[in-house]
């Protein structure tokens, strides 16, 4: 009798143990496995699998643990439209996240919330995402067009660059016009005549609308290249420059939006000297001694045999804010979590950030970067040390205030308060 009523309470237990981890909540992952911003989007998915496999280890979020939903985008908005849709009414997931292209961030941003569903976009840097089409159901992680070019123009007035003659090569969709329009205005490089510009396709472009457009520069006299580009584009770009001898002729490379994982493909020769803006990268906690930085650096590196990027960090930050903004809501529910969200300052992989309630923008640091020369890259064990910090600019500096966002809105005939 005693062993019976033991077997019966161990089954219990077992029972209930088991029933309390088979409580799980979907969460949307809309991301390129494919296309130009690829190997983005794999450092995307690998921090995210990391951020699940901790918050699961430690009790998942309201005891519910996490599984992934996973959706390719092709970098394609469209595409991103039919995921969100179908994560929504299919997978019954609470929230999305993922990104790299603005104009799929865009569109998936806009898919939830006619769903009424949160959507968090990891690199998404056109000042569109949280300016002219804003609203109450997205965030964005990630730094600004606009914050990339204010810490760039600073780097470049140091360096006295602005007398010089700029030339742009620009992927002709939302990032890439919201980011020339920004480092035009902020480097005094508005007049088009003088600094010349080329637009290639996105997605979809060829090496040779590259080669075609670093024709064109070498035939100019600009002294600065200026790549709006990103991804496997920016790669492209930058090997072709320097096979064709346009880098050495310039007296600076910017890069509005950098990370490892480019510098990696292109290589520490061709990569020395670029100078870029990122709002973080793997020596960042290291520099400034950001404890939970350097242990995300450490686990991602042990998990990965490499270091994480800008990228990987935004989605890794953004299902631990999200896990916090649920609990602190008490629910699963989308308005108590946007609500929640909004105007919450927290320290994550870096100093202070805040999810401003104006916009739905995360204020943060953003940085100026300089690609170091190969030697000193090739010393670090995963021959990933390509950045030295040049340059570093607060949020307060670096973000569009209040009034001008509710210029841009009201130009555009929006709201100059996000509805819901």
């Amino acid at each position: 009798m005693k062993f019976g009523k033991l077997f019966w309470f161990i089954g219990v237990v077992l029972f209930t143990g088991s029933n309390l981890f088979a409580e799980t909540v979907n969460i949307g992952f809309n991301y390129p496995a494919t296309g130009p911003y690829a190997t983005q989007g794999l450092a995307q998915k690998r921090a995210a699998e990391l951020a699940v496999e901790e918050i699961n280890a430690s009790g998942g979020i309201m005891d519910k643990s996490i599984k992934l939903v996973v959706r390719d985008t092709q970098s394609k908005a469209t595409l991103s439209t039919k995921n969100v849709i179908d994560l929504i009414d299919n997978h019954n997931v609470p929230m999305i996240f993922g990104g790299s292209s603005s104009s799929v961030a865009i569109a998936g941003g806009k898919a939830a919330k006619s769903k009424k569903k949160i959507y968090f976009g990891t690199t998404t840097y056109s000042n569109t995402t949280t300016g002219k089409e804003g609203h109450r159901y997205i965030f964005r992680e990630c730094n600004t067009a606009w914050m990339g070019a204010r810490v760039l123009a600073h780097y470049i007035r140091k360096q006295r660059l602005s007398k010089k003659r700029f030339f742009y090569i620009t992927a002709d969709y939302t990032w890439g016009h919201t980011t020339e329009e920004s480092i035009r205005k902020f480097s005094n490089t508005s007049n088009k005549r003088r600094n010349k510009g080329v637009l290639t396709p996105f997605p979809g472009a060829a090496p040779s609308d590259f080669r075609t457009a670093l024709e064109q520069v070498g035939k100019s006299k600009a002294k600065v290249l200026v790549l709006v580009l990103y991804g496997n584009d920016l790669t492209t770009a930058l090997k072709l420059a320097g096979e064709m001898g346009i880098k050495q002729k310039m007296e600076a490379v910017l890069v509005p939006a950098l990370d490892i994982d480019m510098a990696k493909k292109v290589g520490p020769a061709a990569m020395e000297g670029v100078v870029g803006a990122v709002s973080w990268c793997w020596k960042i906690p290291y520099t400034y001694n950001y404890t939970q930085g350097k242990e995300f650096v450490e686990n991602f590196a042990q998990k990965y045999k490499t270091y994480p990027s800008s990228s990987a960090a935004s989605a890794y930050t953004i299902l631990y804010q999200y896990k916090d903004a649920v609990e602190r809501a008490g629910t699963f529910d989308t308005k108590p979590v946007i609500m929640s969200l909004e105007g919450h300052s927290f320290k994550s992989l870096k100093d202070k950030q805040k999810w401003r309630k104006l916009d739905h923008q995360c204020l943060q640091t953003v940085y100026a970067v300089k690609c170091q020369k190969s030697e000193k890259v090739t010393k670090d064990k995963f021959k990933l040390d390509f950045f030295e910090v040049v340059n570093t600019m607060s949020a307060n500096e670096a973000a569009r205030g209040s009034y001008t966002w509710e210029q841009i809105r009201q130009r555009a005939g929006k709201p100059l308060k996000l509805e819901w």
